[in-house]
């Protein structure tokens, strides 16, 4: 189905839709995680004496979000005794996930991460599982909020989505770096740790706004799936147990795989696949340093609280949803284009910074601008991966492709405070490099752009 062109008004009165308010609710959810494992963690382990190297590979925590497709079809078939009859399907997997990070938190409390390093990171590690695990069903609970055939509320949806994100993720970080600023100045020794227990608070009311996300009754998906699991079973000969089971785990794994590649073909698929790997790899190698270059060219905590935080989440906020409009009117792949041409230019407004050392407005500028094409970036590949779904397999193709996404902004990305220690600390090369990393995906998105089997682009 063809949606009408919308004047610009029209485009952004999407927004007022009541479901736009549960999809910015489930992004913050998705979001204020990584409060917890990117710039708090870094942070503490910089402020511990910990090398940037250490920081960097820390990091590799974040590999699971890049795997979390391999369990994505449990997650979207299993059901959680009680909790899924009380709360729905998806969101008793979000409480869930939610009840493992608060229990983590309180365990970081008790640990010096000097002594115990290693449990510090396990404990990580399970945050990240956590998180992982819950952006299968939120991120699935986000798309089903809206219809099939509605592409703009799609689009505006995952602009909310991302502003939803992003408002998790940076005001949870000023609350974090404000709180740590505090008990440290009152004298604590231990302001980090008390520091995760106000954050826990956060998750518990998070919880409760939960409750009020209207979660659809899918009796059609679970129909598809059993219909897949059927035909696989009868290629596969004999009835009993065991052609049973290996239907159900073929159906439930390969499924997905092989709808995605039959509804795009092997070529386009794997150039689709390309470009979401790669398209995000220079913003994650900035964005796991930054607040450790910050520290080390002299902003304070509250600095860096007030410029990369706070006003890094109100430019945020407005451009991701001029880009949910942007996409809703010119096409998610043309804002790819664009936003990925502003990340390169960009990041070498930190270069310029790294060579001008301490100066608070090139500072602001930097993170303003660099804030502008995130959002740009994150709203548009958001809405263009949420198009390419099939709503039979939802949590788990949605969760394939952001897999990818984070496999190349995760693995490769942990390398990056060992890169700047090759470097010597030269944060100018440094960023230039980062500069460079995202021309790749766009050569890949240059080849398939007229290929692509979406409603709207």
């Amino acid at each position: 189905m063809i949606e009408k062109k919308q004047s610009w008004i029209e485009s952004i009165l999407v927004y007022k839709d009541i479901r736009m308010l549960r999809i910015l609710l489930l992004g913050a959810i998705s979001g204020f995680p990584w409060v917890l494992i990117a710039s708090s963690l870094s942070l503490w382990l910089k402020e511990e004496g910990l090398s940037r190297s250490t920081v960097g590979w820390a990091g590799l925590i974040f590999g699971v979000y890049a795997f979390n497709y391999l369990w994505a079809p449990i997650i979207d078939k299993f059901q959680i005794p009680l909790l899924t009859k009380k709360l729905g399907h998806r969101r008793g997997w979000i409480v869930l996930m939610q009840f493992v990070i608060l229990l983590s938190l309180i365990v970081w409390s008790f640990i010096n991460p000097t002594q115990n390093l290693a449990l510090l990171i396990t404990v990580g590690l399970i945050i990240a599982i956590a998180s992982a695990t819950q952006d299968i069903t939120v991120d699935a609970l986000r798309i089903e909020q809206v219809n099939e055939n509605e592409g703009k509320a799609m689009a505006a949806g995952a602009a909310m989505a991302v502003v939803g994100w992003w408002t998790g993720y940076k005001l949870g970080g000023v609350v974090a770096l404000f709180t740590a600023e505090y008990f440290e100045n009152i004298g604590f020794a231990n302001y980090w740790q008390l520091t995760f227990l106000i954050l826990g608070a956060i998750i518990i009311l998070m919880n409760i706004g939960l409750m009020f996300v209207h979660e659809p009754i899918e009796t059609d998906k679970h129909a598809k799936q059993k219909e897949i699991d059927k035909i696989i079973e009868g290629k596969l000969g004999s009835n009993n147990f065991i052609t049973y089971f290996l239907a159900y785990i073929t159906g439930t794994i390969g499924g997905p795989v092989v709808s995605f590649f039959k509804k795009n073909g092997f070529a386009i698929a794997l150039g689709i696949l390309g470009f979401v790997f790669l398209f995000k790899i220079g913003e994650a190698f900035l964005g796991r340093m930054s607040v450790v270059f910050y520290k080390e060219i002299g902003f304070s905590k509250g600095e860096i609280a007030i410029y990369s935080k706070g006003l890094g989440w109100i430019t945020t906020v407005v451009f991701t949803l001029l880009g949910g409009v942007m996409a809703m009117r010119a096409g998610t792949v043309k804002t790819m284009f664009l936003a990925g041409g502003l990340m390169a230019l960009t990041n070498l407004l930190f270069a310029v910074l790294a060579w001008t050392k301490k100066s608070e407005l090139l500072f602001a500028i930097a993170v303003v601008a660099d804030d502008i094409t995130a959002a740009f970036a994150t709203v548009a590949f958001v809405a263009f991966i949420s198009l390419l779904v099939d709503r039979t397999y939802t949590a788990t193709q949605y969760a394939l492709l952001a897999s990818i996404g984070t496999a190349g902004r995760t693995t490769l990305a942990s390398s990056s405070g060992a890169l700047v220690d090759w470097l010597n600390g030269d944060w100018g090369t440094f960023f230039i490099l980062t500069s460079i990393m995202v021309i790749p995906s766009l050569i890949c998105l240059w080849f398939i752009k007229n290929k692509i089997k979406i409603s709207a682009i």
